[in-house]
């Protein structure tokens, strides 16, 4: 590992919080201009997830920085631009088209292993799919031929295989969803020239990668530089010092860190937005990091046993005032929001909380909040008188 260099500053933990939250767009006038296009150019990648509660992981992530942008506009944004394309960041993520060239250094890793989840599947099967693709144009994987009613990873076709296999190693891409089924193209067809064509070393792929993620972050330790685009260490260690991230001191943090010069520039200053986050948002996703900022130790119970979750199956961080004070547990029925658990952390913010259910309410299109259960049963009229 590489030794960081003595800091020339040291920043409060307050302060870091701010700068991570303007980074992340959630401090500070929305550039709605840009719309969803310009929060994913922003943050540099928007995981997906098959999970949808209130609505996609993916749809909520502009809705908590821009507020109430139409559901159907948001996937436009995604699919129907050509201008993002998704592959393997933090995790399967949605990225800009701009970023195509930044993963070669995986596409080439894919490649070079081969054999991907174990399966083997022949050349001429390989070669079908892309001789498919270029005469039919882009396709599904039900259109290929290669969905089993089983739906089960393990139990793929050679089809299958042999798309996915392709889209690992960039001949084929995935531009668009219909529903949630990914449509695959050659990427050569999908990719602007400008892009496709754009050669990089794994060198400028990481060194642009990891600068990327400290503009994102504002400011980072190693570990979280490293989660942002799930890199190893020696790949981090190999390029941070090219990157132009400064090293930095953080009250409180017992790692040393690194910020993006330009958040340090100028003080974090602006509106804070009140919302609902997506335990996938890149403000929260990564645990560790959102218990040392934020003082919150959050997980994700879907897959947890019902008996056992304490917060709820997809328990939402309420963000306000620049702070994480409590969780929602939400779902939908007949054109309600409800809110099977609420857990709050001071009645102080019963304001913030009402705000936020009633503006989710009316993005998803639903007349009403409803509460199921709350963390203090105390608050419950004051809270119903909120919300009505």
């Amino acid at each position: 590992m590489t030794a960081a260099p003595p800091p020339t500053l040291t920043l409060g933990p307050d302060d870091a919080r701010r700068i991570a939250l303007r980074a992340q767009g959630l401090l500070g006038a929305p550039d709605r201009r840009a719309g969803v296009r310009g929060v994913l150019r922003h943050l540099g990648a928007v995981q997906l997830d098959t999970i949808s509660v209130l609505a996609r992981s993916h749809e909520l992530v502009p809705y908590a920085r821009l507020g109430a942008v139409g559901r159907p506009a948001v996937e436009q944004a995604y699919w129907g631009s050509g201008a993002s394309f998704e592959y393997w960041s933090h995790a399967a993520c949605v990225l800009p088209v701009e970023e195509w060239p930044l993963f070669a250094f995986r596409r080439r890793a894919y490649r070079d292993r081969g054999n991907l989840w174990n399966h083997r599947v022949s050349p001429e099967a390989y070669q079908g799919v892309l001789d498919r693709l270029g005469a039919e144009g882009p396709l599904t994987s039900t259109e290929l031929g290669g969905a089993k009613r089983t739906a089960e990873w393990w139990d793929w076709s050679d089809a299958k295989i042999a798309v996915e296999r392709a889209l690992a190693f960039g001949d084929v891409v995935c531009t668009e969803r219909r529903g949630w089924k990914r449509v695959y193209a050659l990427a050569e067809q999908a990719i602007p020239a400008e892009f496709h064509q754009r050669d990089l070393t794994d060198r400028q792929c990481l060194t642009q990668l990891v600068r990327q993620a400290g503009q994102a972050l504002g400011v980072a330790t190693r570990a979280d530089l490293l989660d942002y685009h799930r890199l190893k260490s020696a790949q981090l260690d190999e390029v941070l010092e090219e990157t132009g991230l400064v090293p930095v001191a953080v009250a409180g943090w017992d790692a040393p860190a690194w910020a993006d010069p330009e958040a340090l520039a100028t003080a974090p200053n602006g509106r804070h937005r009140t919302t609902l986050l997506s335990p996938f948002d890149s403000l929260v996703w990564d645990r560790a990091r959102t218990e040392r900022i934020f003082g919150m130790t959050h997980r994700l119970e879907a897959y947890t046993p019902k008996h056992k979750r304490i917060h709820g199956y997809f328990a939402m961080p309420l963000l306000t005032g620049g702070q994480l004070v409590g969780r929602v547990d939400p779902a939908r029925e007949a054109g309600i929001l409800v809110a099977r658990q609420i857990s709050l952390d001071a009645p102080k913010h019963l304001p913030a909380l009402a705000r936020a259910l009633r503006e989710a309410a009316d993005w998803v299109g639903c007349r009403a909040v409803r509460v199921e259960s709350l963390s203090d049963e105390a608050l419950r009229p004051a809270l119903e008188k909120l919300l009505d």
